[in-house]
C-alpha cells in the first residue's frame, strides 16, 4: 500500500515546474517554488515553537494563499489542519478550538479583535500568528506575524523533525445534523484516494515506491499547462476545500477571490482575466447571482475560456444549469453529491446537449442505496433508504465514538459512510433524493441544527415556545424559518428575535422570517409535529 501524503506530492511540483503559477489572489502570484518555501518557512517555525507530531492547527481565514500554504506546511511538519467557519461568534469558535485541543491558530488580521476577545477562554492554544489582510491594523504583541515567520526563512527546503506518513489526519469540522460542530477525521492518504477518483492518471495506491519513483509518478501525470481553478466558495468548506486540493495535487493554479463576501462581478472578472477553466460554487446560491449578472450584461464578460463549472453541498436547480448553458454553451456543469464525511457519492452532469434534472444523481461504483436492515434498495422498486458509500473513508468523528459507530457503519463486513442522506433509486438506477432523515437545515450550504435556533429563542423573554424549520428557497434551497409562540410583551417580533439570534450565533443561523401563532401544540410528551410546521412554514403565507 502506498501512503501518499499532500506535501510528498506538492514538493515533486515545486522541483517539476519551480516558476509556473500555484496561487493566484489578485495582483499576488506565487510560483509552485514560492508555495513550497513558505510553507517550509511556517512548518519550520512550528516545529522549533514545540509543535509535537499530530497537534492541531485551526484556521481562521478567508479564501487567500495563506491557506493552501499553511494547509501545505501542516502536512510537511505532520500537523493538523483544523477549518474553523469564519462566521461563527465567540463560543463556537471556543467549542471548534477547544474541542480539536488546537495548539496554534492563524488568522486573518480582520478576525483580531474577535480572537483577543477569547484567547483567554482557550488556554490550550500555544501560538497565534497574524495573517495581514486589508484591514488597517497591527499584529498585535501577543501574536506573530505571519510575513515575519515567511521573511525569516533560509534558501533550501526544510523538512520538519517529524517523520510524516498517509495515517497523519486532515481535521474538517462539519455543522452536521446534531448540534455541534464535530470534527471528521481523514487520513491523507484516504483523503487524497478519494479526490483522486475522478482524474484521467489517479495516483497508484498498490506496491512499494521509493521517494525517487513515487516524485517521477507525480510528475508524469502533471498536464502542461496544468488546471486553472477559481475557489468561489469557501475553503474552510468541504466543497472548496477538497476540489482545491485536487487542483494543486495536479500543479495546477488555484485562483482566489479578494472580496471576503461574494462578489459576482469580481468572479466574472476573475474568470476572463485569468482565463480560468474551472471554478468551484455552491448550488444555485452562486449560480443564480452569476446568471442574473450574465443576463443584465450578457456582452459585458467573456467566460468562453470556462470549461467546468462543479457544485456540491446545495441545491443547483435545472432552470439555472440551462440558463448557464445559454451564456457558454461549451460549459460542462458538474453537479456533485457527497459530505464532509461520504465524498463522491454520486454526481449529476449536464452539457448543452445532455440536460439534466434537479437532485438527481448516478451513484458512483462505490456508492449504494440500503434499507434499515441493511438490504440494497433494487432499482425501480419505489422503496426508500439511504446512501452508503464504502471504500477509503474518514476514521469517524472526533472524540465521538458513538457518533462514529452509527455514521460509519459496518453492513456484511463492510464499512460504509451513511451521512444520512435518503433517497429512491428509478429504473435506469439513478436516485431521487429525498432529503436528511433529521430535521438539519441546509441553507446555501451552510448547515443549521434548528435545536441550537430555537434554543436561543426560547431564552428571549418575549417568547413563550418556538420551532425552527427549514423552508422552501428559490436561491438558498432552504431558509431558516422560526415559528413561535409570543407572550405578547413584543409587538413587532421578527427584528427583535433576528437581532437577538445573530447576538448568539453565526448570522447565517439567524431566521430569515418568524412567523407568530397563539399556540404550537406540543403533544403531552413534549414532542412536536415538524411536518405540520414545515408545511406552515412553506405554505402561501411563508
Amino acid at each position: 500500500m502506498i501512503a501518499w501524503t499532500f506535501a510528498d506530492i506538492w514538493e515533486s511540483i515545486a522541483e517539476l515546474q519551480p516558476d509556473a503559477p500555484a496561487l493566484i489572489h489578485g495582483d499576488r502570484r506565487l510560483s509552485w517554488h514560492d508555495l513550497d518555501q513558505h510553507a517550509d518557512a511556517l512548518a519550520s517555525f512550528l516545529v522549533t515553537s514545540g509543535a509535537a507530531r499530530q497537534d492541531r492547527v485551526a484556521f481562521y481565514l478567508h479564501n487567500a494563499p495563506e491557506y493552501i500554504v499553511a494547509f501545505a506546511a501542516c502536512s510537511k511538519a505532520s500537523l493538523v489542519h483544523v477549518n474553523t467557519n469564519y462566521r461563527y461568534v465567540d463560543d463556537e469558535l471556543v467549542h471548534v478550538w477547544s474541542d480539536s485541543a488546537a495548539t496554534t491558530v492563524l488568522f486573518h488580521a480582520a478576525f483580531t479583535d474577535a480572537v483577543d476577545r477569547i484567547r483567554e477562554r482557550v488556554p490550550h492554544v500555544r501560538k497565534w500568528i497574524w495573517v495581514p489582510d486589508d484591514t488597517p491594523a497591527d499584529c498585535p504583541p501577543w501574536a506573530d506575524d505571519y510575513t515575519d515567520i515567511i521573511g525569516a526563512h533560509g534558501k533550501g527546503r526544510q523538512r520538519a523533525a517529524a517523520q510524516r506518513t498517509g495515517d497523519d489526519l486532515v481535521l474538517l469540522y462539519t455543522g452536521g445534523t446534531t448540534g455541534r460542530p464535530k470534527g471528521v477525521m481523514w487520513r491523507q492518504s484516504d483523503l487524497i484516494a478519494v479526490v483522486d477518483r475522478s482524474n484521467r492518471s489517479p495516483l497508484p495506491l498498490e506496491g512499494n515506491l521509493d521517494d525517487r519513483a513515487r516524485a517521477a509518478v507525480v510528475q508524469a501525470r502533471v498536464p502542461r499547462p496544468g488546471p486553472r481553478s477559481l475557489v468561489a466558495c469557501p475553503l474552510m468548506h468541504g466543497t472548496g476545500l477538497f476540489n482545491s486540493l485536487n487542483t494543486m495535487n495536479l500543479g495546477g493554479s488555484l485562483v482566489t477571490l479578494t472580496s471576503a463576501r461574494f462578489d459576482v462581478v469580481e468572479l466574472l472578472d476573475t474568470i476572463e482575466r485569468e482565463s480560468v477553466k474551472g471554478a468551484f460554487i455552491v448550488g444555485d446560491a452562486f449560480a443564480k447571482p452569476i446568471v442574473h449578472a450574465l443576463d443584465d450584461e450578457p456582452t459585458r464578460w467573456d467566460i468562453s475560456a470556462l470549461r467546468v463549472l462543479i457544485s456540491s453541498g446545495v441545491m443547483w436547480s435545472s432552470e439555472t444549469k440551462e440558463a448557464l448553458l445559454r451564456h457558454n454553451p461549451s460549459l460542462m456543469l458538474v453537479d456533485t453529491y457527497g459530505s464532509s464525511e461520504a465524498i463522491g457519492m454520486g454526481s449529476s452532469v449536464a452539457t448543452s446537449d445532455r440536460p439534466a434534472a434537479t437532485a438527481r444523481f448516478v451513484l458512483s461504483d462505490r456508492a449504494v442505496v440500503i434499507d434499515d436492515d441493511g438490504d440494497l434498495v433494487e432499482p425501480g422498486s419505489g422503496r426508500v433508504g439511504r446512501v452508503a458509500i464504502s471504500g477509503p473513508g474518514p476514521v469517524g468523528y472526533y472524540g465521538d465514538p458513538e457518533k462514529s459507530a452509527s455514521t460509519f457503519p459496518i453492513i456484511n463486513g463492510v464499512r460504509y459512510s451513511v451521512p444520512g442522506d435518503f433517497a429512491e433509486v428509478d429504473a435506469d438506477g439513478s436516485i431521487r433524493l429525498l432529503g436528511r432523515g433529521s430535521s438539519c437545515i441546509n441553507t446555501a450550504g451552510e448547515k443549521v441544527f434548528p435545536e441550537e435556533v430555537e434554543e436561543v429563542l426560547k431564552a428571549h423573554p418575549a417568547v413563550a415556545d418556538a420551532v425552527v424549520v427549514g423552508a422552501p428557497d428559490e436561491r438558498f434551497g432552504q431558509v431558516v424559518t422560526a415559528i413561535v409562540q409570543a407572550n405578547g410583551t413584543v409587538d413587532d417580533l421578527e427584528p427583535v428575535l433576528i437581532h437577538h439570534v445573530k447576538q448568539h450565533l453565526a448570522h447565517f443561523k439567524a431566521p430569515r422570517r418568524v412567523m407568530a401563532v397563539p399556540d404550537l401544540e406540543r403533544a403531552p410528551n413534549g414532542k412536536i409535529d415538524h411536518r405540520r410546521w414545515s408545511a406552515f412554514a412553506a405554505g402561501p403565507t411563508a
